[in-house]
């Protein structure tokens, strides 16, 4: 089967379930937005070789945003229980890195080791992911364990850059007016 369709010509995209629609609508751009956090995390764990434990933990990220961006080309579909127990993970990580990363008084700028400055970008991609996600709370009903998902996985991507910055002994750049 050949990569290309031709369907998409026009401008139209596929839902699960057969549904066509433009591209531009919410739903794609929201789950469009997914593919590319998830392409990023892919980018950041390239470089993680010496972070074993956050490399296995992205990984497991990854399929989840495969789950909710199926989720979210399906229109009607069933709630994604396992979201919660994931959310739990999250602050359970980022609090295991407040206990060696200092509290921060400032804004620091996203920068720091290659690795780390991956994963700043990555929490903007979320953040972006996120606001289309609520963008279509607004015109249908969604689960809103996916809200609460992207919102801690923006947090935990914010904590990973400070965690990986510390361990590779990468200052945090502080913000100047």
């Amino acid at each position: 089967m050949a990569i290309y369709t031709r369907t998409g010509d026009a401008g139209k995209t596929s839902l699960f379930g057969g549904k066509r629609v433009l591209k531009s609508e919410t739903r794609v751009e929201a789950y469009g937005t997914l593919d590319e956090l998830n392409s990023i995390l892919g980018v950041a764990n390239a470089v993680l070789k010496d972070f074993k434990e956050v490399s296995r933990e992205i990984e497991k990220i990854q399929h989840d945003l495969f789950s909710i961006g199926s989720y979210l080309a399906t229109p009607h579909a069933d709630a994604l229980p396992s979201l919660e127990k994931r959310v739990k993970e999250f602050e359970k990580i980022i609090d295991k890195h407040d206990t060696i990363l200092s509290p921060l008084t400032f804004f620091i700028l996203p920068s720091g080791s290659v690795a780390g400055a991956h994963m700043h970008y990555a929490r903007t991609v979320a953040r972006r992911a996120e606001r289309k996600i609520v963008k279509l709370l607004q015109e249908e009903e969604i689960d809103m364990s996916v809200l609460r998902y992207i919102n801690r996985l923006s947090d935990l991507l914010f904590s990973t850059a400070r965690y990986i910055n510390f361990i590779e002994k990468k200052e945090e750049i502080r913000w100047k007016k």
